[in-house]
């Protein structure tokens, strides 16, 4: 969806061009789960920081110099700072950002010393590996991913990483959910389940693009007294999309393309769109039964 809107507001319209922005886009959606694991790490560093600081302070007090290291050593966050996999990752693709932008870290981590799930961690005389983890997933659930600086930080740096932070802020969870305790280094998930999946979404692309004045017409034809003009420049873009799968991709049901674009909408569009969505689609299903365009085999008969 965001690669075919910036095909229609883009002064140079190319297929190859969008092409290139979608592949990118979800190689940076893995990218940012990456960069997100670093920001843990980042924190960890100024937290070692903070407290080195504190035990030199001129008046120290006994806390001072003898502070609790229970963040520092926690066994979660060594498994990160000490995994060759990830220094590969981040060598790789040049993703160590938090060495430039150190100023999120350090909010971040002022943010957490003064929060009480920090100093219930603290108190707590429990240490093993799953109430490390446990913290560090509450944490990031807790204090991390609702900061509104962070979150401002991302917006700027990147635009699709705002609508991949919800997918993304999910995986972290899930991925530091299954680290073992017994692993040697720590193994990340690839960015597609299957090549099918990635071929799915350039088909999805170059077919809607491809196609447009045969679906723009469908849409025009089922939508009484309305121009191509006055629909919503996303509406547009999901119906285009929506008519593609009905008609390009067989194995795809109709129920499940009307219901994904409906959600679509709800997030993306109009407060009335998802309705306007739901009774268009309708329409132009009726019409592909009848005209015998609505290509449906295995599943996608479902």
């Amino acid at each position: 969806m965001q690669s075919i809107y910036a095909s229609k507001h883009s002064n140079k319209e190319s297929l190859n061009n969008e092409e290139k922005f979608l592949k990118q886009s979800m190689q940076d959606m893995f990218d940012l789960f990456i960069i997100n694991l670093n920001l843990l790490i980042s924190i960890h560093q100024r937290a070692k920081i903070y407290y080195n600081k504190s035990q030199k302070k001129h008046l120290a007090t006994k806390e001072d110099k003898s502070p609790n290291l229970k963040f520092v050593d926690n066994l979660l966050l060594q498994k990160l700072i000490n995994s060759k996999q990830l220094k590969k990752i981040n060598d790789q693709r040049k993703l160590n950002i938090w060495d430039f932008d150190d100023e999120y870290p350090a909010l971040i981590w002022d943010e957490i010393i003064s929060s009480e799930l920090y100093k219930s961690y603290l108190k707590s005389d429990t240490r093993s590996f799953d109430n490390d983890k446990t913290f560090i997933i509450n944490l990031y659930q807790d204090v991390i991913a609702p900061n509104d600086k962070l979150y401002e930080y991302y917006e700027d740096k990147k635009l699709t990483w705002i609508d991949d932070l919800p997918i993304v802020n999910t995986n972290i969870v899930r991925f530091l959910k299954f680290i073992p305790y017994q692993a040697k280094d720590l193994k990340f998930p690839d960015l597609f389940k299957n090549d099918d999946d990635h071929e799915f979404a350039l088909l999805l692309l170059q077919k809607s693009l491809l196609n447009e004045d045969e679906f723009s017409n469908d849409i025009v034809k089922n939508t009484q007294n309305w121009d191509k003009d006055r629909i919503a420049s996303l509406d547009y873009i999901m119906l285009i999309m929506a008519c593609c799968e009905f008609s390009r991709f067989p194995s795809i049901p109709v129920k499940v393309s009307i219901n994904e674009y409906i959600e679509i909408a709800k997030d993306y569009s109009t407060p009335k769109s998802s309705n306007f969505i739901n009774g268009l689609l309708d329409k132009i299903v009726k019409q592909y039964k009848n005209e015998n365009r609505l290509n449906k085999i295995g599943r996608g008969l479902i």
